[in-house]
C-alpha cells in the first residue's frame, strides 16, 4: 500500500522504516501539515498517515477521498483533529495508536513538576552565569502534598502511580473511576473539590466538547491559591488567556505545559531565527514560573518504536481485513 506520511520528521522515517518489515508499504514522506491545500499531494496513495496538528475536516477529507485515499492512520492516540462523521460518510476508515508508552508522557509530566517546583530552569541559567545564590529558588516537598489527576486512563493512572511513590495524596476526577487508581488510595471527587483541594493539578483527559476549556476562568478561580497546573494532554483543554490572567494576579502559582491550543504553527519547527507572532504564547514566555516544552512528552525511543509498530499494524490489518487494527468510529465522539 502506498501511504502519504504528513508532518514527517527524520525520526518518523527511521522508526516507520524499521517497522515496515519487508518494505510491505511504500511511504511517501511529506514535511508539511495536511490541510486543504496539501491534500492533493496524497494523490496515488491509498492511505495517509497523520499526526496531532494535521487538519482533517470535511473539506480536507473530501479532497482525500477524491484523490483515492481510503484509509487514515493517526500516529497518536487523540483523534480530535478528524471529522469522524464526515470520514464515515465518505467511506474513509480511521485508525489510531490507542497506547504507545504511557510512561513517556507520565514521566515528562513529573519532570515538569520537578522543574517548576525546584526552579531547575532558573537554577541552570544562574549557574551558567556563575550565580550560585539560592534566593528565589525555594521549593517544597512533594511528600504529603495533594495531587489532583484529571483523567485517569492509562497515562493518568501511570502518573498517579509515580506521584503515589513520592508520598502524595491523590484526588481524581473521571467519569469512569480506574480500579488501579483506587488501589493507590486515590479518592474520586467532583471537579470543584479536586480544584479546591489540590496543590498540583495535572491534566490527562482527551479533548472533546465536554473538556474544551475545562480549565477556564471559573475553574482557575476555584483552585487553591498558588496551585501548580500541568497540561500534557491537549492544548485546548486549557483557556490560555484565562491562565495568563491568573498568573498575572498570582492566583495560579505556576504552569507547566507541553501542549498549546494554537501550537500548530509553532511546535515541531525551528523558529529560533524568526519572530513569534502569537502574542498569547509570547506572553506566556515572559513568566518566570512557567515552563513550556514543545509537545515532546511522547518523544522517547520506546514510544516512537511502538507508535510505528502499531501504525504499520493498522495498515497491515486494513490490507488483510478491510479495517485498521485500532479503528476509530463516530461512536468515540461520545467517549469521556
Amino acid at each position: 500500500m502506498q501511504v502519504s506520511v504528513y508532518s514527517a520528521r527524520p525520526y518518523d522515517r527511521v522508526y516507520l522504516g524499521r517497522a515496515n518489515h519487508g518494505a510491505r508499504h511504500r511511504f511517501i514522506y511529506l514535511e508539511g501539515r495536511l490541510d486543504e491545500a496539501s491534500a492533493a499531494a496524497a494523490a496515488g496513495s491509498q492511505a495517509v498517515c497523520v499526526f496531532v496538528n494535521d487538519h482533517l475536516d470535511a473539506r480536507v477529507l473530501t479532497r482525500l477521498a477524491d484523490a483515492g485515499v481510503r484509509l487514515i492512520v493517526l500516529r497518536c492516540a487523540g483523534f480530535n483533529n478528524v471529522d469522524l462523521e464526515a470520514a464515515a460518510a465518505l467511506g474513509l476508515a480511521v485508525g489510531r495508536v490507542p497506547e504507545y508508552s504511557p510512561h513517556s508522557v507520565a514521566e515528562h509530566t513529573v519532570a515538569l513538576i520537578l522543574a517548576l517546583n525546584r526552579k531547575i530552569h532558573r537554577a541552570h541559567a544562574r549557574v551558567r552565569e556563575g550565580n550560585f545564590a539560592l534566593e528565589g529558588l525555594l521549593g517544597f516537598d512533594l511528600h504529603g502534598r495533594t495531587v489532583g489527576v484529571i483523567g485517569t486512563g492509562t497515562i493518568g493512572a501511570c502518573f498517579a502511580r509515580i506521584m503515589a511513590g513520592f508520598g502524595c495524596h491523590l484526588l481524581a476526577y473521571d467519569p469512569k473511576p480506574n480500579p488501579a487508581c483506587l488501589a493507590l488510595g486515590a479518592r474520586y471527587v467532583e471537579l470543584s473539590e479536586l480544584l479546591a483541594g489540590s496543590d498540583i493539578i495535572s491534566l490527562h483527559c482527551p479533548l472533546n466538547p465536554r473538556t474544551h476549556h475545562l480549565i477556564d476562568a471559573s475553574a482557575l478561580a476555584g483552585m487553591k491559591p498558588g496551585a501548580m497546573l500541568i497540561n500534557t494532554s491537549r492544548g485546548a483543554v486549557v483557556d490560555t488567556r484565562a491562565v495568563i490572567a491568573a498568573l498575572k494576579t498570582g492566583a495560579l502559582g505556576s504552569l507547566g505545559i507541553d501542549v498549546y491550543e494554537e501550537e500548530a504553527d509553532l511546535f515541531f519547527h525551528d523558529l529560533s531565527d524568526e519572530v513569534i507572532h502569537d502574542d498569547v504564547f509570547a506572553r506566556l514566555l515572559t513568566f518566570p514560573n512557567v515552563v513550556i516544552t514543545g509537545h515532546q512528552a511522547f518523544f522517547t525511543e520506546d514510544a516512537l518504536a511502538e507508535i510505528a509498530r502499531i501504525t504499520v499494524a493498522n495498515l497491515d490489518a486494513y490490507e488483510e481485513r478491510g479495517a485498521p487494527l485500532h479503528a476509530v468510529s463516530t461512536e468515540r465522539l461520545v467517549s469521556p
